[in-house]
């Protein structure tokens, strides 16, 4: 899942309860009259106004708390260097807490979308470990951490993860068919990478039967979903359409044509 993807998830939060108070280990004091959904509540109020301090002290004490949403809040703002000092391993730290709290919770739940998320971002913390520290690269743990968020959560971030480690053949078997399922499952969801990565694969022939029509369209439904700001993903739509032939650009478009149809009765019915 992209962080761009659940920008409004922290609104869930407001729906959410916490554990038991624990420790705070933020630079200012927090009211520990309120609680942690109090407490949440009054971190994305001071987000939305500018004052960060106050808002990584109320953030930090709900977290503490057991809130999951804060605790992924803060694990994304400590991934990005949102606010606070850029600290991967202590965002490491607030996914994990997420993973285990919540790893089997049901995939209807409301927060279901920010749990599969930490499985992805502690995914790519395995994949790539933490420099300095005791999270070293770990690319069958990296595996297990996609495979659980694609399969259980159906999560299409996880999924395209997980095609790429079956492309590359990263903590598995090399296996470029598991690789297009799971790309295509990603693609499917309008994850315009996977589209991408699926359409260049597809239109070349690269370990797999060429379609080139098919390739061309999930080029192009990337390059249209990206809102043509990725250049690789624009240059692999240009280079395939100055390569296919007339029939072949006409048919790309009457496969996309054909998806937008079905989309639109999808959602009259």
């Amino acid at each position: 899942m992209r962080t761009s993807s659940i920008a409004g998830v922290l609104a869930i939060g407001l729906m959410l309860g916490a554990g038991p108070t624990m420790g705070f280990d933020g630079s200012r004091s927090p009211d520990t009259s309120m609680s942690p959904l109090e407490a949440f509540c009054s971190g994305t109020q001071a987000l939305k106004v500018g004052e960060t301090e106050k808002a990584v002290t109320s953030l930090q004490y709900a977290a503490e708390n057991g809130h999951a949403i804060a605790q992924w809040k803060l694990g994304r703002m400590y991934a990005d260097g949102d606010g606070v000092p850029h600290d991967d391993l202590r965002a490491f730290d607030y996914f994990q807490r997420i993973i285990n709290s919540h790893g089997d919770d049901s995939p209807n739940q409301p927060q279901a979308r920010i749990v599969a998320n930490a499985f992805v971002a502690l995914g790519q913390y395995y994949r790539d470990g933490i420099p300095n520290s005791s999270v070293n690269p770990d690319p069958g743990r990296a595996r297990d951490m996609f495979a659980y968020a694609a399969s259980y959560f159906g999560d299409p971030d996880a999924q395209f993860h997980l095609g790429r480690l079956y492309l590359s053949g990263t903590g598995v078997r090399r296996d470029p068919k598991q690789a297009m399922r799971w790309l295509a499952l990603a693609a499917n969801k309008g994850h315009y990478e996977a589209q991408a990565i699926l359409g260049r694969i597809l239109f070349k022939g690269e370990n797999v039967p060429r379609q080139r029509p098919l390739g061309l369209m999930w080029l192009t439904l990337a390059s249209d979903g990206s809102g043509g700001q990725v250049a690789w993903i624009t240059e692999a739509r240009e280079s395939a359409f100055k390569d296919a032939s007339e029939d072949e650009r006409e048919l790309a478009l009457a496969l996309i044509e054909r998806r937008i149809n079905r989309a639109v009765s999808a959602r009259v019915d």
